[in-house]
């Protein structure tokens, strides 16, 4: 991705957070000059990888693939400094901007329509080799436990949520039509560097084309 690309992305993050009244900590707002005069009293959110995530999973087409999300709270498997065992962040998909099939291996996750469109996901369990299984998925939605066929596409509306236990591919989007959507993201600890398998082989962080200067630096960057 451009960084022009990734500035616009938070840009525009920022606006539909405040749109939807989701107040961010001070953090996501400090510039790559105000990093500068923190001290170490700041080193869980490096640690932990708090704060900015822009990817486009590689596909150099943000437009259509990828998401803008915010880790506002994470513990750390590696550190034991870092006491939380859970995490939460926000995600921002735009109308038809696909996050493809991946699982996590260790995180257990709720995701939650936070506001503004429709998500769609899309839900396969996984074969010992990592292929789709052709088994019906169970799900739980806001306390429903129910099965769907293997890959069953559920919609969430504003409010409603879904679980996901481990090692269940899911792949998920704004619906055509409904605008874009602000996703809760409530788990276990939190590491997209070890923690994340994608059907189709694909950069968790992306790389990056310095066209301009950045605006905020993204978690994988401090």
């Amino acid at each position: 991705m451009k960084r022009s690309e990734i500035n616009r992305a938070i840009s525009e993050a920022i606006i539909f957070t405040q749109e939807l009244n989701f107040s961010l900590p001070p953090f996501a707002f400090w510039t790559p000059d105000g990093w500068k005069a923190k001290t170490s009293e700041y080193d869980e959110i490096k640690d932990t990888m708090l704060g900015w995530d822009v990817t486009d999973f590689g596909y150099s087409d943000f437009v259509s693939y990828g998401f803008v999300a915010f880790t506002i709270r994470n513990g750390s498997i590696t550190n034991d400094k870092y006491k939380k065992p859970y995490a939460e962040k926000i995600i921002i998909s735009q109308e038809n901007q696909i996050t493809p099939f991946h699982f996590h291996s260790s995180k257990m996750e709720d995701i939650i329509n936070r506001g503004g469109g429709n998500l769609m996901i899309q839900l396969y369990n996984s074969t010992e080799e990592g292929e789709f299984s052709k088994c019906p998925v169970m799900v739980s939605v806001d306390g429903r436990n129910y099965e769907v066929p293997s890959g069953e596409i559920i919609r969430l509306k504003p409010g409603e949520s879904i679980s996901l236990q481990q090692k269940l591919y899911h792949k998920f989007w704004a619906e055509q039509g409904h605008g874009s959507i602000l996703l809760g993201e409530v788990s276990t600890l939190n590491d997209d560097n070890t923690d994340n398998r994608f059907y189709e082989q694909s950069p968790r962080f992306t790389l990056i084309e310095e066209n301009e200067p950045a605006q905020y630096l993204l978690c994988n960057q401090y």
